[in-house]
């Protein structure tokens, strides 16, 4: 009997990229495992798993122009008879071999021209299918040597595209917000915009930061050895979760692309747990994205079981996140720990510095105090293992 308490629903608000569960399976070490599959068919097969949206790239979707139209006819179709939406879109500027030194901060300026027409024609397709996010992702943005990318002129570059999309976006009067999307290495050497810091850094030098937030995937942030927990609290805390990638990573290598749970699952849980607040009403709300790959070595039943299971364990995980929250061991852990006393400011209102320094300190009670850390995360891995 199937277990009704993960079987998704519209207010879960699922959502794939056309291109997970359509790849084919080609890698540097062998050509395609599977037969290429229709994207339109596949936003049937979605709706039928129980997802509520979809995205794209612009080549996902729309690989040739001659049959453009009669595409996108066949696509709104699916859309009006299963219900999803079009949450999020995002422009391929990576594939292309004339994308193989940059697009919007290649050494050549004519291609950068191009890139940035290309992404401008894919914001008024967005805009025309209703999403909200336009994704960016600067896969080719990047370098293998030293010498060959002048890094304070591509960043430069990268702001003046910024600027062009949001001023273009404002003129328009789309309800579009952009996302950047960071990742340390892969396709390129080194890319821009490594992590999710790099990224906020580069927001505050924009014309309109209001419009440009982070699109933060959990292989990306783990390749680099970085906590995502940590990283998609820290965007939520400067209001700059504009959406989010999830799928499974093992550690620093290659960007695998695991199903949803797969490799880190601790990470998972914290994932999850950050997500619904972390115990504050500092939440994510938008839509829960999943950007992985059906491994190469399955067939097209593999890739469904892999897409179901991709939301199948984000709601038990959501399901254990809760319970530990609620448990009262949990709660007397937490104050044991002395977590809620982080809330309190280290100088209170209408204190003074001399306050601080005038004040006295049992320097061997501190440092002999229990953190009482241990036994608060023991009860988050047993609630994870289902023991609770």
């Amino acid at each position: 009997m199937t277990d009704l308490r993960y079987a998704p629903r519209p207010e879960d608000k699922f959502s794939f990229g056309l291109w997970t569960v359509g790849w084919q399976g080609v890698d540097v070490f062998g050509p395609a495992s599977r037969a290429l599959l229709d994207p339109v068919e596949a936003t049937y097969r979605l709706a039928e798993l129980g997802a509520a949206a979809v995205t794209f790239h612009d080549d996902d979707l729309l690989p040739d122009e001659d049959e453009r139209e009669a595409t996108l006819a066949r696509f709104r179709k699916a859309l009006d008879e299963t219900g999803l939406v079009v949450e999020m879109v995002t422009t391929n500027t990576f594939s292309d071999p004339l994308f193989k030194e940059g697009a919007i901060t290649a050494n050549n300026r004519e291609v950068r021209r191009y890139a940035l027409a290309k992404v401008l024609r894919n914001i008024d397709l967005a805009a025309s299918l209703g999403a909200e996010t336009f994704v960016m992702w600067g896969g080719r943005e990047g370098a293998e040597h030293g010498g060959s990318k002048n890094v304070g002129a591509a960043l430069d570059r990268y702001r003046d595209a910024l600027n062009i999309v949001c001023g273009y976006v404002k003129d328009q009067g789309y309800a579009l917000r952009f996302a950047l999307e960071p990742k340390p290495n892969e396709p390129r050497g080194d890319i821009l915009l490594p992590t999710i810091g790099h990224a906020l850094a580069l927001i505050d030098e924009l014309d309109h930061p209001e419009l440009v937030g982070l699109n933060p995937e959990v292989g990306h942030e783990e390749m680099a050895g970085l906590n995502f927990a940590h990283g998609i609290s820290q965007a939520l805390w400067h209001g700059k979760l504009f959406h989010i990638d999830l799928n499974g990573q093992h550690g620093p290598r290659f960007d695998q692309d695991l199903r949803f749970g797969a490799g880190n699952l601790r990470g998972a849980f914290w994932t999850v747990d950050a997500m619904l607040g972390a115990g504050t009403d500092r939440r994510y709300d938008g839509y829960v994205h999943f950007d992985y790959k059906p491994p190469r070595a399955e067939a097209v039943d593999g890739v469904w079981e892999s897409a179901r299971a991709c939301m199948r364990n984000y709601l038990i995980l959501r399901e254990r996140v809760r319970a530990f929250r609620a448990d009262p061991e949990v709660a007397a852990a937490l104050e044991a720990a002395g977590v809620g006393e982080l809330d309190v400011p280290t100088v209170a209102p209408g204190e003074s510095l001399d306050d601080v320094r005038g004040a006295s300190y049992d320097l061997e009670a501190l440092r002999g105090r229990s953190v009482a850390m241990e036994a608060l995360d023991q009860l988050a891995m047993e609630h994870l293992l289902g023991a609770r």
